[in-house]
């Protein structure tokens, strides 16, 4: 007889084999009947506008002790969540809702308009704050509007669709956007990339943006001048970066570089600016419809006898919801 036949014959009923080897009974391999303890979880809620996504926490009822490490963990796309930017739903002292907003890299942004849409939306949506038409909310920009454009229903509850944002005077000033260098505005000037030369037009949003013209925005290497015009040295908070391919007087293609997250598929912002920019070199007029790879923005940018304010106009979607472990960070 074989070893292996030894094997076969002193095989038991209810045994297992290991590359050949005999095992114990099957019934001593049962799992536990123990189940693990569940972790306390962060409630939060994956949100998108224009597919410019973010992890949004209602920081209300959930507060966050440590935003910058928060968000590099969930923001991170193989190992977190998985987005462009971490939302917290927060109490204001001028207006019942506050906004901070987190980059993938930790640091935190003035503002956010696809992120503000859907932080307006996921409020209102779960009763964080009474349900309203309209409102303002708290941002490290200063205090701005916004108003619900669309609804419908889902589950017998009202669902916000979309959302226009009042965004204030946009600051023109180099000194305010801020950019280094000589008073005065920022227009078609030239940036010296070492080697290289864009011709940019600065204008802030509650944030700053650097705005170009290409013939060809989809052959635009933006993973190469993207970071070197938000780190150039001109810029002491650094910046985004937006290019633009002019369709018509009312319309435009845009791709952006945003500041501490790199290429995203919009940036609300960025349209707000690049509306403004085609307005000071005459490119385009005071409303713009803006296509981005994830949707398309109306913006608009009324006369100075009007307010001079800048209003953007567009989609914000719940994705899904989830609980991030705590002790994921």
């Amino acid at each position: 007889m074989s070893q292996n036949d030894s094997h076969r014959r002193a095989r038991r009923p209810g045994s297992t084999h290991l590359f050949g080897l005999p095992g114990p009974p099957c019934e001593d391999l049962r799992l536990s009947e123990t189940r693990p303890v569940e972790a306390p979880a962060l409630p939060f809620a994956k949100m998108h506008g224009c597919g410019n996504d973010y992890v949004v926490v209602d920081a209300f009822h959930h507060p966050v002790e440590d935003p910058a490490a928060l968000a590099r963990a969930v923001c991170a796309r193989r190992t977190g969540v998985g987005s462009d930017g971490l939302l917290l739903a927060l109490p204001g002292e001028r207006a019942p809702l506050r906004m901070r907003m987190f980059n993938v890299d930790g640091s935190e942004a003035e503002m956010c308009g696809n992120g503000l849409r859907c932080l307006v939306k996921f409020a209102l949506e779960r009763g964080v704050v009474p349900w309203a038409e309209a409102g303002s909310v708290e941002t490290g920009a200063g205090l701005l509007t916004w108003e619900v454009r669309a609804t419908g229903r889902e589950g017998g509850r009202l669902r916000v669709d979309e959302v226009a944002l009042g965004l204030g005077r946009p600051l023109l000033e180099r000194g305010l956007v801020p950019m280094r260098g000589p008073a005065g505005r920022v227009v078609d000037e030239a940036l010296d990339l070492g080697g290289r030369a864009l011709s940019i037009t600065a204008v802030s949003v509650g944030n700053p943006h650097a705005v170009t013209y290409v013939d060809d925005v989809d052959a635009v290497p933006l993973a190469e001048l993207g970071p070197r015009v938000e780190r150039h040295p001109a810029f002491p908070n650094r910046t985004n970066v937006e290019f633009v391919e002019v369709v018509s007087r009312g319309e435009v293609r845009q791709r952006t570089w945003e500041r501490g997250c790199g290429e995203t598929e919009a940036c609300g912002t960025g349209a707000c600016a690049v509306a403004v920019a085609g307005v000071l070199t005459g490119r385009t007029d005071r409303e713009i419809l803006v296509h981005l790879r994830g949707g398309d923005l109306h913006v608009a940018w009324e006369e100075e006898p009007a307010g001079g304010r800048v209003t953007l106009r567009g989609p914000a979607v719940e994705v899904f919801e989830g609980g991030w472990p705590l002790g994921w960070i």
